[in-house]
């Protein structure tokens, strides 16, 4: 009974939370922008939810005076990066990203030096310093084609070494250079979980995630973005899924597949950094303006360069 009593007051002071914050986006002409892998109650309030491609697309795009970013930190610097006259708020600045925490520019610009005729791929999950001594930018589902749309043959790839090991493996004619990182979250599932999550769920389609392990991907019948997923899901003829990414993923995919079900291959798929937002930290960040995320100008130029590069890739023509 207590639990239930618990249960009900949580989602009377939550739903008292989205009424606060609803004014207060009114209030400020702000638009909360949210990533997959937020809690559910997050990606319940979204304006504009989506993977790190359809994001940065999303804020481009945004008339809002003020972007209130649930995601983590390089996402909000992203978001600053290609609105300069725009706020862009995280509402918990310790939302960080390990990955992109693996590589700095200095350690960039001396591997540049060994390799002087290569160019520089970054994933989004790196820091405005990394993207602005960068060639291009790339994400999850743009990766393929940008590092095919470069006339190096040689790439220096960072810093995730799995989605760079994708790439290699669907464009041979070129030669991938690795950087030594990788997402502590998507390591996480090893080959064994795969092998009982199919046992356990017989005829599941495995999709998973490229920053998966090389032989997690070996095993899946689709490796995609997140993005991608919604997308592979809804055109599939299957029933059930066994999803290789963060668990957040799985709110929007059952909610745009209630016929459908739904698994993860471990229970450890969780990224902690990323369900630091709350309600809570929401409703604050837009009550008290916090915490604005600024890039150095200089650095912002370049980055910027770097992302509209990835962006003119993707859609055709650069974005202003």
């Amino acid at each position: 009974m207590h639990t239930q009593r618990q249960d009900s007051g949580d989602i009377k002071y939550n739903e008292s939370l989205k009424k606060k914050i609803e004014k207060l986006k009114k209030s400020r002409n702000a638009v909360i922008i949210v990533h997959n892998y937020q809690r559910d109650e997050i990606q319940e309030i979204a304006d504009i939810s989506g993977d790190s491609l359809a994001l940065s697309q999303a804020a481009v795009r945004t008339d809002a005076d003020v972007i209130v970013f649930c995601g983590v930190q390089f996402m909000a610097e992203s978001a600053s990066i290609l609105n300069p006259g725009k706020k862009v708020l995280l509402p918990v600045m310790e939302a960080g990203c390990p990955l992109a925490d693996m590589i700095t520019p200095e350690k960039l610009r001396a591997k540049k030096k060994q390799y002087p005729g290569a160019a520089v791929v970054c994933y989004v999950n790196s820091s405005a310093e990394v993207k602005a001594a960068s060639d291009i930018a790339c994400t999850s589902s743009n990766a393929i084609e940008v590092v095919r749309s470069l006339k190096e043959k040689d790439i220096i790839f960072v810093p995730d070494k799995n989605l760079g090991r994708y790439v290699q493996a669907n464009l041979p004619e070129k030669n991938i250079i690795l950087w030594d990182g990788f997402c502590p979250t998507h390591i996480r599932v090893q080959e064994e979980d795969i092998v009982k999550a199919k046992e356990l769920h017989k005829g599941a389609e495995v999709i998973a995630h490229p920053e998966c392990n090389p032989e997690v991907l070996a095993l899946s019948d689709h490796i995609c973005s997140t993005g991608g997923m919604f997308a592979y899901v809804k055109k599939s003829p299957a029933r059930e899924f066994i999803i290789s990414t963060e668990s957040g993923m799985l709110y929007k995919l059952q909610k745009d597949n209630p016929d459908k079900k739904f698994y993860l291959p471990t229970p450890h798929l969780v990224c902690a950094n990323m369900k630091l937002i709350t309600l809570g930290w929401i409703a604050h960040s837009l009550e008290k303006m916090v915490y604005e995320i600024k890039v150095d100008d200089e650095v912002r130029k370049k980055a910027k360069v770097t992302l509209d590069r990835m962006l003119t890739v993707t859609m055709g023509k650069p974005e202003k």
